[in-house]
């Protein structure tokens, strides 16, 4: 196996995780099975119980691991599926370290950070190798920047990894910022001089600097570049701001032929160029659709791009498959329940309601699924926003007064919603929910079941405490509600619709996990489309 490194520095958040999902799907485009992992030097075992605000979405694996949200660009940049082993933090490397020691694995020695610590991130390494034999090449992004103090431990452990495989089969790649000085009018390079002096201070010595830019980078610059930092001129690439979309970003790197400066370095130069017309045609669809429609998200965490990040990509992969621009209008669901649903949200071709845990801004998020029902707007709730649908339709349908999930009210008289049987008693708040592709069966005639194109079967990803309460079924089915899915374990209900709509459909699990570029989801399709007839139809 072949192994490259991205490192970060001079700032956090210059898309050192997109930059590794394009050279992911550059090489795929080049015949190279690749497989991506993310190295996060944060004590939390994993993102799991951090809040939106701290580190936004949780991105869930097929196995259940609650990950970083790069691990969605991996996933939807390249065909590689993910699994816990694909997401390391200093939390579990300390973790792992001290039961050793409390085992007695290390035999008395003194534990240390070299090599017991480092030892246990390149174990990682190997894992990851040993389990996929057929993967030509893994690229790992470190989080944090480089001279961070917590991710020292990752980079000594790469440069001794380096030494063990060989430099010829390895790739380091630094990504830094080009700062453009406005009141000097001049792009500086000194703070990547200064970045990848440290990352050389540290025992590495960057093959590849990725410049991040919002101008192209001139050729003196990039001469500048290449002399101060030990690297070949060509070896120096702009990693530009695109316009429209992060689809477009593996075609901006393509302009420096990054994937060729990679595969000559690692010895894998006799793959052909890389054949873009499929990645090519998305992006135009994208940027230049022929309709639009105007949807609107009515969520908890509404301020923050990150928090809802795979829905936002899930609908634009649904644009483009109907040729269409998705007009997201992000509306806070407090607000819809201080002035109302049609006040806030007003006329639009769709509302979604996301995930979410807490009662705050709940009241809203009903209302919204009430308008939407009531004016035959397309619908589409989503884990938290199916139980928003149950919930509403409960009260102002089937006339049961009070109906909630007993999340937000422990002694409601209608628990239409409620705690997981086996979810009793937990203590524990990471890795404790439902988690992970579980198995549903698909009822036939339903629109679920011709959204997915008839099929009897679907696995999909679940990150949810509470389940609809099978107490209620039979009075919700009687009042029009249809369940048009269960698990196919445990018989808990896993899609919910209105025949008499345009579009009215809430899943209990996760579909957005599992949506891509030139493979949208099929039941974020369906939602696109109802939305873009209703559109037409105006």
């Amino acid at each position: 196996m072949k192994y490259i490194f991205v490192t970060g520095g001079v700032v956090s958040s210059l898309g050192k995780g997109l930059a590794a999902a394009s050279i992911g799907a550059l090489l795929e485009h080049r015949g190279l099975k690749t497989l991506m992992q993310k190295f996060d030097p944060y004590l939390n075992v994993d993102p799991g119980t951090m809040s939106p605000y701290q580190h936004g979405e949780v991105y869930v694996l097929d196995d259940g691991a609650e990950t970083d949200l790069d691990l969605g660009h991996y996933e939807r940049f390249t065909s590689g599926v993910m699994s816990r082993l694909n997401n390391l933090t200093s939390g579990q490397v300390f973790d792992a370290v001290i039961k050793k020691e409390r085992r007695g694995d290390y035999l008395g020695k003194t534990v240390q950070f070299i090599p017991h610590v480092t030892d246990e991130i390149k174990a990682r390494l190997h894992l990851v190798t040993d389990t996929n034999p057929d993967v030509d090449v893994l690229i790992t992004e470190i989080g944090g920047t480089v001279g961070d103090m917590e991710g020292l431990l990752f980079i000594e452990a790469l440069r001794q990894f380096a030494l063990e495989v060989g430099k010829d089969n390895v790739c380091f790649i630094h990504v830094t910022l080009l700062p453009f000085i406005k009141a000097a009018g001049e792009v500086k390079t000194k703070p990547t001089q200064q970045s990848v002096a440290k990352l050389r201070e540290l025992g590495i010595q960057p093959d590849i600097i990725i410049c991040r830019t919002e101008a192209d980078l001139d050729e003196d610059n990039r001469k500048k570049i290449a002399m101060f930092c030990n690297v070949e001129k060509k070896n120096v690439v702009a990693f530009r701001d695109v316009a429209h979309t992060i689809y477009e970003c593996p075609l901006d790197l393509r302009r420096d032929k990054i994937d060729r400066l990679v595969v000559d370095k690692i010895g894998l130069g006799h793959t052909p160029s890389p054949a873009l017309d499929d990645w090519e045609h998305f992006v135009r669809r994208v940027i230049h659709p022929k309709h639009k429609v105007t949807i609107a998200v009515a969520g908890k965490y509404i301020e923050l791009q990150d928090a809802y990040k795979s829905i936002y990509e899930s609908l634009i992969h649904a644009g483009a498959h109907h040729d269409t621009k998705v007009n997201i209008i992000r509306v806070e669901a407090e607000a819809v329940e201080d002035h109302g649903a049609k006040a806030v949200i007003g006329d639009v071709d769709g509302i979604l309601v996301p995930g979410g845990f807490g009662d705050r801004g709940i009241e809203g998020k009903i209302l919204a699924a009430q308008y939407a029902r009531e004016n035959n707007i397309p619908y589409f709730g989503i884990c938290l926003g199916m139980q928003i649908a149950t919930i509403e339709f409960a009260r102002n349908v089937c006339k049961l007064r009070g109906a909630n999930s007993t999340e937000f009210d422990k002694n409601t008289p209608f628990p239409v919603i409620c705690l997981q049987e086996e979810q009793r008693g937990v203590a524990d708040m990471g890795a404790t929910m439902r988690l992970g592709s579980c198995e549903s069966v698909l009822f036939a005639g339903t629109r679920a079941s011709d959204l997915y194109c008839g099929a009897d079967r679907i696995h999909e990803r679940h990150r949810h405490r509470y389940e609809f309460n099978s107490d209620f079924q039979d009075k919700l089915q009687e009042c029009g509600l249809v369940v048009s899915s269960v698990s196919a374990k445990e018989g808990l209900v896993e899609i919910v619709e209105l025949p008499n709509h345009p579009f009215f459909l809430g899943a209990q699990f996760h579909p957005e996990f599992q949506s891509k570029p030139n493979h949208p989801h099929p039941l974020f399709a369906g939602f696109v489309k109802a939305a873009l007839e209703r559109a037409q139809a105006q």
